[in-house]
């Protein structure tokens, strides 16, 4: 009897069904965390969704862009401060103005990449590090929006907190959905080979046609977005803004930690440097400049000898991915 086999490219695996079974359960737990969870937790599960998203954002960029940013924090305040003075002074709904807020990272993200689009690995990141810290100043002389002394979103006394928290929880599975499931979605088209194959080796990607430039230029522009949203709905929940909040290099430091030490270039990297990052956070931050010394000695151990990270150490148990990119080609046997 003649065998004849059949060839069939498979992308979905096992792992990958009970993650996505996994995260609806999780969404679903999430929005609904307002009739089950304390006011205490909710706090705590939108700020660790920021933290993902900004996270997942930054490995967008340098994990797959090449572009190594130390400057997104400017992405966070411009659109922190637009959401309060559109709330604040306009009148703007203030769940509203957490999408309108959007327009000030992709105004700043444009003619910040135009400026910088020439440099390279350092060069770029000290680039977009001056960049935030431009921002920042501009901000803190600009009596409009209370120059160094910072916003109070008083509007938001106008809803209950019940209904603040509704609308949280709805914020953040948003932006997981936007950040998350934004980025898989890139990743498993067209322009996800292409950036897999800019990751590897940019000239390489040219020479086969990849329009480098003009997709750096549009993830740049993708992750300042992303990340605009992330901070807007953090600082909203904290209901106040300042220029040294806002624009705080630690946004940029937490999320090269988080990334580096989770698994650079990968989805599940991201997610599970963020839960490292937020669990280390509440359990040894009381330690102070003690504790962010540890954090720093474990980047610099990671990088130096796991370059792949925690989730680079547990595939190398067996391929089992979450977030599954890659095309399998499958061959059959059948008589």
């Amino acid at each position: 009897m003649e065998t004849i086999k059949h060839m069939r490219v498979a992308r979905a695996t096992t792992s990958s069904r009970i993650a996505m079974t996994l995260g609806i359960v999780v969404l679903v737990a999430l929005v609904a965390m307002p009739w089950w969870a304390t006011s205490g937790n909710i706090r705590w599960a939108i700020e660790l969704c920021c933290y993902i998203a900004i996270a997942q954002m930054w490995n967008l960029l340098a994990g797959y862009a090449g572009l190594v940013s130390v400057g997104q924090q400017a992405f966070i305040g411009v659109a922190g401060y637009m959401l309060f003075v559109l709330a604040q002074n306009f009148g703007v709904n203030p769940f509203v103005a957490v999408f309108l807020s959007l327009i000030a990272p992709a105004v700043l993200a444009v003619p910040t990449y135009l400026l910088l689009r020439r440099l390279d690995g350092p060069y770029f990141a000290i680039g977009t590090w001056v960049v935030a810290e431009a921002v920042r100043l501009a901000t803190s002389n600009i009596d409009y929006v209370n120059a160094g002394a910072g916003m109070t979103l008083r509007v938001m006394t106008q809803y209950s907190q019940h209904e603040r928290e509704v609308a949280f929880v709805i914020l953040c599975a948003v932006l997981l959905l936007a950040t998350i499931g934004g980025s898989y979605w890139l990743l498993r088209s067209r322009h996800g080979l292409a950036l897999t194959a800019m990751r590897d080796n940019p000239v390489a990607a040219a020479s086969q046609g990849v329009n480098v430039g003009r997709l750096r230029f549009c993830i740049f522009v993708a992750a300042a977005v992303g990340t605009g949203l992330a901070g807007a709905i953090y600082y909203m929940a904290q209901l106040r803004i300042t220029p040294g909040a806002g624009f705080d290099p630690f946004w940029a430091s937490m999320a090269i930690f988080i990334v580096m030490v989770g698994g650079i270039g990968s989805i599940e990297g991201a997610i599970l440097g963020a839960l490292i990052y937020f669990f280390a956070d509440r359990l040894f931050g009381e330690f102070g400049s003690a504790y962010l010394i540890v954090l720093g000695l474990l980047t610099l151990v990671i990088a130096l000898y796991a370059r792949g990270g925690v989730w680079g150490l547990m595939q190398k148990l067996g391929d089992h991915p979450w977030f599954p990119v890659r095309r399998k080609l499958i061959v059959e046997e059948r008589a």
